[in-house]
């Protein structure tokens, strides 16, 4: 079979009006060519970190202890992993989560080893740290829509659901399990560094991804250029070059509409004190904290079921962790089906349903039960080819669970947004 892959200039608005026929196009089983990026996989090594800004960075949480009764004004179901992690600043949940599993924590003196154990107000909770041990990438055969290949780049076309590289808790079935079975290259090791710092999620910009070939120990994200959420569909590049010379385009579907049709969100992105696995976007916070800069230009594509959604074409300035959810979030349109951003089903239902007739109100309930991931694609790709020199672009239509929620969108109403120019 050929593999699905379009050499594009980046679509225009009119370009971006896609079609019900081009969502609803699914992906084909891709050709492996003839691939070898052996030497260029082996020299990149990627350092990341990231923690609170209140205290210093930690190396290392083993052997760290708590010893602690939950708060008596504490109501409401409280997760075993999720109030750990909050009592111990830095520390990512999936670290807690494997102390758990490991029989190092105790709740009113008995061993708990389920991560989403419920607490209550007054429970004794008696944890310990577990030693953090080396993450292996292991070659696993595992089926890549590869969009383009050659000596020196690799553009994969992902889709949703799958993670991009082992951490914590996704040791396997990643996206460079496969790539590593795809250019037959052995089993890689964490640095020491990326497993002191244990981080579950990192800011591209934040990525050294580019080392000669004196570069330290192999990395568990060998060639990673840029990182996709696991819930986020779309194209990714595997290559040896910097970062900055990519150019993104994505699409998503979002709870409501932008107060105005297109503009640029320049606002810091930083990480939640409140829920470490979020991002926060807040004003002034540029040279504050870890909140560094962030800007994202966006444009409504179509308007959606009356104002209760939005078909929305995203360009980013700059490359930080959950950059449009999070910037989406401060606009007050959260993406379709982002439970972490505010995007949940219940918000969903709130805006769509009063804009909706009765007659398909049912019909809504079903499609809104089926949200399981952020709307988000990374619909286009472009970057200077490292060897050539030559401007590549490529493109690539949303997976088909995509188009089917846009097209019951569209089916409620569609309007094209009022353009100021």
């Amino acid at each position: 079979m050929v593999p699905l892959y379009t050499c594009c200039p980046f679509p225009s608005s009119k370009a971006l009006q896609i079609s019900p026929s081009f969502l609803l196009l699914s992906s084909r089983n891709p050709k492996f060519l003839p691939f070898t990026i052996s030497r260029i996989l082996r020299a990149i090594s990627i350092s990341t970190s990231a923690a609170k800004h209140e205290e210093p960075i930690r190396t290392s949480y083993a052997g760290v202890q708590l010893e602690e009764t939950v708060d008596e004004t504490k109501e409401g179901k409280l997760r075993l992993d999720s109030w750990i992690s909050s009592r111990i600043q830095g520390i990512s949940r999936a670290r807690v989560q494997s102390s758990i599993k490991s029989g190092l924590v105790k709740v009113n003196g008995r061993v708990v080893d389920k991560v989403s154990h419920s607490l209550r107000a007054g429970d004794k909770v008696n944890c310990v740290i577990s030693d953090l041990q080396p993450l292996k990438a292991e070659p696993e055969d595992i089926p890549l829509d590869i969009v383009f290949e050659d000596d020196h780049v690799l553009v994969v076309n992902k889709p949703s659901h799958m993670v991009v590289h082992p951490a914590p808790g996704n040791a396997n079935g990643t996206l460079v399990n496969g790539i590593l079975h795809h250019c037959s290259l052995p089993t890689v090791a964490s640095s020491e560094k990326e497993v002191l710092f244990d981080t579950e999620d990192m800011s591209d910009d934040e990525q050294d991804i580019f080392h000669g070939a004196s570069a330290g120990p192999a990395s568990v994200r060998p060639g990673i250029v840029h990182r996709l959420d696991k819930g986020t569909s779309g194209l990714l590049v595997v290559a040896k070059f910097k970062q900055h010379t990519i150019q993104r385009v994505y699409i998503s579907l979002t709870c409501g509409v932008p107060s105005a049709s297109a503009g640029c969100v320049d606002i810091p992105i930083g990480r939640d004190s409140n829920n470490r696995i979020r991002m926060v976007a807040v004003p002034g916070l540029s040279h504050h904290g870890r909140a560094r800069h962030a800007a994202s230009r966006y444009k409504v594509i179509e308007v959606l079921a009356g104002g209760g959604s939005a078909l929305v074409q995203w360009r980013l300035e700059t490359g930080r962790t959950h950059q449009i959810r999070a910037h989406a979030k401060y606009m007050g349109i959260p993406l379709l089906g982002d439970e972490v951003y505010g995007g949940t089903k219940n918000m969903a239902l709130s805006l769509l349903r009063p804009r909706t007739p009765p007659y398909y109100n049912d019909e809504l309930s079903r499609l809104v039960s089926r949200l399981e991931r952020p709307y988000l694609h990374a619909l286009v790709l472009g970057f200077e080819h490292p060897h050539s020199g030559e401007k590549m672009r490529f493109s690539c239509p949303p997976p088909p669970d995509f188009g089917e929620i846009l097209n019951h969108l569209r089916k409620i109403g569609i309007e094209k947004p009022i353009s100021k120019e």
